[in-house]
């Protein structure tokens, strides 16, 4: 089997396994957080605003669909789906790594949506390792012009990487060449996890080389040692590493820190009150993944009620709250239940 086999392949496994719900974590650590009840919130719900500025673009609200996918017949489906989904409800979208499309011309398509997505944000991917293993701006660019994207995600994923049985390991010096990349590059790079999360510390060094968005994508959903313990036939590894990581809202708290940083909280968010809650810590926008996943692999209809609903929660949320639109949440105090 050629290696670009190899990669269609891993890519329709790593869709299955990431809407295998044995795959999620058990723990949701948005639990852990609550807001006080605002029996009058002095407030129209009508009225509560939704609106964010993202990539020069206004958002209708703070959600971004993350980057799941790509490479297959079924994730160039997906990804329309999504697209068109992140279009009717004016929301971001990012698309999968696309190593693949790069290194095979016949992928492509599957990550062209700006067709069905003309105004939305649009996130073209790439893993940061890469740029130990022959990319550089030139590919970063082909990236961008591939779907005509309004910036560059450079993913983190070295536990991936490790447990992988096609795992590239050399993560040496991708600070400096992300930097380099952010100076070159006509669009702006966004530094994301893929499911353990980012420290200050790290997304300190990030900003310290010109990288001004980060997204947490930590510890609380989908578990990519659990998926690539699986391809590999090593399921007892991916249960040890299940739970390694940073929590998305740790995560979240320790970026906002960061003075001139946009935050993306992603991670284990499932409902429009988990977005909430991630905007009450700090982030400017939230991603979610695997919830849109499962109704992008069904229809674009059920993606946009899917869509709408969480809207719907987010509201609700601000509403009980008191807070009319985003900054006012942003000052909200969001408690943290006591442990024992």
């Amino acid at each position: 089997m050629s290696s670009l086999e190899t990669q269609r392949d891993r890519k329709a496994e790593h869709i299955e396994l990431a809407l295998d719900e044995r795959i999620q974590l058990r723990a949701h650590f948005f639990e852990e957080y609550y807001f006080d009840h605002e029996a009058l919130p002095e407030i129209d719900l009508d009225e509560i605003d939704l609106s964010v500025d993202f990539l020069g673009k206004r958002l209708q609200a703070p959600l971004l669909i993350s980057c799941m996918t790509g490479g297959t017949e079924d994730a160039l489906r997906i990804n329309r789906n999504l697209a068109a989904a992140a279009e009717e409800c004016g929301i971001a979208i990012g698309v999968g790594s696309q190593r693949k499309a790069i290194e095979d011309p016949s992928m492509v398509p599957s990550f062209q949506v700006r067709d069905v997505a003309p105004t939305a944000p649009l996130l073209a991917n790439l893993g940061a390792v890469q740029l130990n293993y022959g990319f550089g701006i030139d590919e970063c660019r082909a990236a961008v012009a591939m779907i005509d994207a309004d910036a560059l995600v450079f993913h983190l994923n070295p536990l991936q990487e490790a447990i992988q049985p096609e795992g590239q390991c050399d993560f040496r010096n991708l600070i400096a060449q992300m930097g380099a990349i952010t100076e070159q590059l006509e669009v702006p790079v966004i530094v994301k996890e893929i499911g353990c999360g980012i420290a200050g510390a790290t997304a300190r060094r990030l900003k310290d080389v010109g990288i001004d968005i980060v997204d947490t994508a930590g510890l609380g959903g989908t578990s990519w040692a659990r998926i690539e313990a699986r391809r590999a036939s090593d399921v007892e590894i991916g249960e040890l590493f299940a739970n390694w990581g940073v929590a998305t809202p740790r995560s979240i708290r320790e970026l906002r820190e960061i003075p001139g940083l946009t935050v993306i909280g992603s991670g284990g968010v499932r409902s429009g009150l988990d977005v909430a809650k991630a905007i009450a810590l700090g982030a400017d926008l939230v991603g979610l993944a695997q919830p849109f996943l499962e109704a992008a692999n069904v229809n674009v209809e059920l993606t946009v009620e899917k869509c709408r609903r969480t809207l719907r929660e987010l509201k609700i949320a601000m509403f009980c709250a008191g807070a009319i639109d985003l900054p006012a949440l942003q000052r909200t105090e969001l408690r943290r239940r006591a442990r024992g």
